[in-house]
């Protein structure tokens, strides 16, 4: 017969390191940031890291308001379909609206990275299919994991960062 304590112990899932990009471009950004913080926090895992706020031209489509985003390191027990329910779930409670691809939102979470993982559902890509195009993802997060190692093209994130060719406006905020 087996322990109870061992069973415990192999029925605990491994404990994964998920980089998510917060984004926020209507209303009081610093706040919906925040709120997601505070949410993400209490219900998908452990923020062992968070980036400065950065101040950044909108990408994909030009004709809008800054958006403040943030790259965060999540310790986190879900797999990445839970994760994605729980970042949906999250949108939805600030107040976040699909109108339109790329358009304007209170509210956005990204995973743009799942531990080692490399995902490709219909409604889940992993890493983010644009991570290695955008200077608002690569700056933060190589704020927080400069060494980290891509996925699929198995490059460092500062290594691509500084072979990108966006120039969108990138800037820390003090």
């Amino acid at each position: 017969m087996l322990c109870p304590l061992f069973c415990y112990r192999s029925l605990l899932k491994k404990m994964i390191i998920a980089y998510l990009l917060l984004g926020s471009n209507l209303g009081d950004r610093k706040k919906y940031l925040s709120d997601a913080l505070g949410l993400i926090e209490l219900r998908l895992g452990k923020i062992s890291a968070c980036s400065s706020l950065y101040c950044t031209a909108s990408w994909g489509k030009h004709d809008q308001p800054d958006f403040l985003n943030q790259v965060i390191a999540l310790e986190t027990r879900l797999s990445p379909e839970s994760l994605l329910d729980g970042i949906l779930t999250i949108e939805i409670e600030l107040g976040r609206v699909r109108n339109e691809r790329w358009g304007s939102r209170k509210i956005d979470i990204d995973i743009l990275l799942f531990g080692k993982q490399i995902v490709a559902q219909r409604e889940l890509k992993i890493p983010h299919p644009f991570l290695h195009e955008r200077r608002f993802c690569l700056e933060p997060l190589c704020e927080i994991a400069p060494g980290l190692i891509h996925p699929i093209f198995g490059r460092k994130m500062n290594e691509l960062l500084t072979e990108l060719s966006d120039n969108l406006s990138v800037k820390k905020l003090s």
